[in-house]
């Protein structure tokens, strides 16, 4: 079979990879990093031509925005097998506000939230809370349009950039304002066919720029795989009350769900509640999702795309970190064309693969930062603690002086899996 990857960051090149395990690839419009041999065997191929144009025999659609755009209807509309919901159900990320909308239909447990598209009543409804405070766009942002504050100033001051369109355009003229839960954040990422769903293994990623969740919301700074906190009776309760639930609510409306359901969740002590609905695999996540899958992956898709999933997926005995690598001055002014070394003495640690998700070559021929998130540096071990060691021995193998990488990624969950202490990060949600 030869699949055809829609998108040009690093879940699209981890895509291509996991894919690649069984299946010829070809990523459009990729990167320059993505292009060559898997370990399978495999060839994985960049293009510049239209995912219409690619005779494959499915395609892949990794991004938010062209699922919302509706790539995936005009790829059926041709007959083609397409893995990602259609605008229908795309509408899940593409409005927040239409996402809160139907958890309430569905009756899944979220934060207390009001739907603003005017200053006064969101300035007022904000007061009624307890803080900390959530302020989102309600359409996409590129995972930066999410403001969590224990400021009541601040709060109020960015429900003003954001209606006012200063701050996120057309994306913030409407808002959700939303009270803080703490509790501990994962993601769990479920395959659909329309009707049935199978989970995948759980996920926590990093959201803020710096160590100990500090500084500005990002799309994601770290990832790490298996979680610690959350055992099989978490997964199930979650399904339970808001995976099935919440397709149980699209099938009403008559949406035809095929693709990847991202719950975003904080794991309170009430029970799980759902932050955000996504429709396509998380960036970070998938990086350390996807080499945990057994099944052939390609098939798995395949099958859902088809509306016959029929395979349940068996989360590998590994454990997987992913270290991001953003440029300087992310996420407000990423510096660019800056020329990054050592990305083959990084990939000679054992387990790991640097993952492109923001470069390009120059002139010369150099590969140079071409974004804010740039690599990914994944390690693959037998335990988290091993994974984790390895990953940052890589990223300190790189040669990009002014580069930006947390450096607590997964320490946490290492000393939870050694019994040494608990999962405390992140407190407050930070969802995207």
């Amino acid at each position: 079979m030869k699949v055809c990857v829609v998108g040009s960051g690093g879940r699209e090149h981890a895509l291509a990879l996991a894919l690649a395990r069984t299946a010829e690839v070809v990523v459009t419009p990729g990167n320059p990093g993505m292009a060559g041999t898997s370990p399978e065997g495999f060839p994985i191929t960049v293009t510049d031509a239209p995912a219409t144009a690619i005779d494959a025999g499915l395609v892949v659609v990794g991004p938010e925005q062209p699922l919302v755009e509706g790539l995936a209807d005009r790829l059926r509309a041709e007959g083609r097998l397409v893995f990602g919901p259609g605008a229908d159900g795309a509408r899940l990320e593409g409005s927040k506000a239409f996402m809160k909308e139907l958890l309430s239909e569905a009756g899944v447990p979220t934060a207390r939230y009001g739907v603003f598209d005017e200053a006064a009543p969101a300035r007022a409804f904000l007061r009624e809370l307890p803080g900390p405070w959530v302020v989102k766009t309600d359409g996409l942002a590129a995972g930066k349009g999410v403001l969590v504050t224990d400021s009541m100033a601040e709060a109020q001051a960015d429900v003003d950039a954001k209606l006012s369109g200063t701050a996120f355009g057309e994306a913030g003229r409407t808002v959700v304002v939303e009270e803080g839960l703490a509790g501990t954040e994962c993601s769990l990422l479920a395959l659909c066919d329309g009707r049935r769903v199978a989970p995948l293994p759980v996920a926590q990623d990093f959201k803020r720029l710096r160590d100990g969740d500090d500084g500005p919301n990002t799309g994601g700074m770290g990832a790490y795989s298996p979680v610690p906190a959350v055992d099989d009776a978490v997964v199930d309760r979650v399904m339970d009350e808001a995976v099935e639930p919440l397709l149980a609510a699209l099938r009403r409306r008559g949406v035809d769900y095929r693709g990847v359901l991202y719950a975003g969740l904080m794991l309170t002590a009430e029970g799980p509640r759902v932050l955000e609905y996504n429709v396509r695999f998380g960036d970070p996540e998938a990086q350390v999702v996807l080499p945990r899958i057994e099944e052939d992956l390609a098939g798995l898709l395949a099958e859902a795309a088809a509306g016959r999933l029929r395979t349940d997926p068996r989360p590998a005995r590994t454990a997987a970190v992913c270290v991001v690598v953003a440029a300087p001055g992310y996420p407000a002014a990423p510096r660019t064309g800056e020329v990054i070394g050592g990305l083959a003495e990084a990939g000679e640690v054992p387990g790991v693969t640097v993952l492109h998700a923001g470069t390009a070559l120059d002139e010369e021929g150099r590969l140079v930062s071409a974004g804010g998130r740039v690599l990914g540096v994944r390690a693959v071990a037998a335990d988290l603690a091993t994974a984790r060691r390895r990953a940052y021995e890589a990223v300190d193998r790189i040669d990009w002086p002014d580069m930006c990488a947390r450096r607590d990624v997964a320490e946490a969950a290492v000393a939870l899996a050694a019994g040494m202490g608990t999962v405390p990060a992140p407190a407050v949600e930070g969802a995207r």
